[in-house]
C-alpha cells in the first residue's frame, strides 16, 4: 500500500466499533500536529474476525498497531510467554488500550519491564479504591460478580475482590456466564443469574471488567434495577450510556490521549514500546446516575458526595422507558 515516504501509518484494531477512546487519542495527536494514516478494522464483537484482519498486515505494513480490549490485545499480541501467534505483527510495536489486567492477563510480566515491543493504557481503577468508594456510598457485606471465565483479567480482578472481600469480612458471591459450544461466553439466562445474586444476599452488583459483560448491559443493568441490585461500573460506558448507578472510572477520552502519549513517543520521538512503561490515569471521576437511583426506590448517595461527583440527571432516551 504505497504512502508518503515521511508519513506514518497506523493499523487501529477495535472490538466494537469506533468508541470515545478512539476520539481522544485522535484529538491527542492532532492537537500536537501529528497526521498519522489511520487504517481501522473492526472485529465486531468477535474475536473469530481477527486473523483476517492479522493477514493484511504484510500489506498494510503498519508503523504500529493499536488494539481496544485485553481479546482483541491478546489475540493480536499473544502472551509474554506466546508471542504473535498469527506471525504477522513480528517487531511492530503494539499499544492498547481498555486492557483492565495485563500482568494477569498474561500480555506482560511487568507493567514497567515488558520485555517485549507492547505497551499501553489501563483504565480500571485499583479495585481496593472501587470497593472504598462502594462501602462510601452505602456499606454492604455482600457483592455479586458476574464474568466471563474465558477472560483472564475478569478471572484475575474477581481474585482480587474476593481477596479484598475475606480482608475486611465481607464476601463476594460469583456467578458466570454460559459457554456455547464453540467455549464462548453467552448471555442466556442472565437474568436469572442477577436474581440469584440477589436472592443470595448481594447489597452490590460489581460490573466486573468483562468484554463480553459491557456487550451486554443492555440487559444486565435493567434486570439489576428490577431486582433492585445497585450497579458499581467500572467503566463510564456503564454508568453513563447504560444507567448503571454509579461507578468510579477513568474518562475514555483521557484514556486515549494517554495511549496516543505513548503511540506519539515511539512513532516520532524513537522510543522503543518496551522502553514505555504501562500507565493508568492519576485522576479518576466519581459518576452518580441519579435517574437509577430514583428507579432502584431511592438509593441515594450520601449528601456530601455529591460536592464532587459527575451527576447525571436522566438516562438515555433508549433506556428511560425501560428502567422507570
Amino acid at each position: 500500500m504505497a504512502r508518503a515516504a515521511d508519513r506514518r501509518r497506523i493499523l487501529m484494531i477495535t472490538y466494537r466499533g469506533r468508541t470515545e477512546v478512539e476520539d481522544g487519542f485522535l484529538e491527542y495527536l492532532r492537537a500536537q500536529g501529528r497526521t498519522p494514516e489511520i487504517i481501522q478494522r473492526d472485529v465486531g464483537q468477535d474475536v473469530r474476525r481477527l486473523p483476517a484482519i492479522l493477514d493484511e498486515i504484510p500489506r498494510l505494513a503498519p508503523d504500529l498497531i493499536y488494539t481496544w480490549g485485553t481479546p482483541v490485545t491478546l489475540g493480536v499480541a499473544g502472551t509474554w510467554q506466546d508471542p504473535d501467534p498469527s506471525g504477522r505483527v513480528g517487531s511492530i510495536p503494539v499499544v492498547f488500550a481498555l486492557v483492565s489486567a495485563p500482568v494477569a492477563a498474561g500480555i506482560v510480566p511487568s507493567r514497567t519491564q515488558q520485555g517485549r515491543n507492547v505497551t499501553g493504557a489501563v483504565h480500571v481503577v485499583p479495585t481496593e479504591t472501587q470497593v472504598r468508594a462502594m462501602a462510601a456510598y452505602r456499606e454492604f457485606s455482600k457483592v455479586g460478580l458476574l464474568y466471563s471465565t474465558t477472560e483472564p483479567n475478569s478471572r484475575a480482578v474477581a481474585a482480587e475482590m474476593d481477596a479484598l472481600c475475606a480482608a475486611t469480612h465481607r464476601t463476594a458471591i460469583h456467578r458466570h456466564f454460559g459457554l456455547d459450544a464453540a467455549g464462548r461466553p453467552t448471555a442466556g439466562g442472565l437474568e436469572r443469574l442477577i436474581a440469584e445474586l440477589r436472592e443470595e444476599g448481594a447489597e452490590w452488583f460489581y460490573l466486573v471488567p468483562d468484554t463480553f459483560l459491557g456487550t451486554v448491559y443492555d440487559r444486565v443493568i435493567p434486570a439489576s434495577i428490577e431486582q433492585r441490585l445497585p450497579t458499581f461500573g467500572v467503566t463510564e460506558l456503564a454508568v453513563r450510556q447504560f444507567s448503571a448507578l454509579t461507578g468510579l472510572i477513568s474518562r475514555y477520552r483521557s484514556v486515549g490521549r494517554l495511549a496516543a502519549v505513548q503511540a506519539e513517543a515511539i512513532l516520532y520521538q524513537g522510543v522503543s514500546a518496551d522502553q514505555i512503561p504501562i500507565e493508568a490515569l492519576k485522576r479518576f471521576a466519581l459518576l452518580i446516575n441519579l435517574h437509577t437511583a430514583k428507579a432502584l426506590g431511592g438509593f441515594y448517595p450520601p449528601i456530601e458526595m455529591l460536592n464532587y461527583a459527575d451527576v447525571i440527571t436522566r438516562a438515555p432516551a433508549s433506556l428511560t422507558g425501560n428502567i422507570g
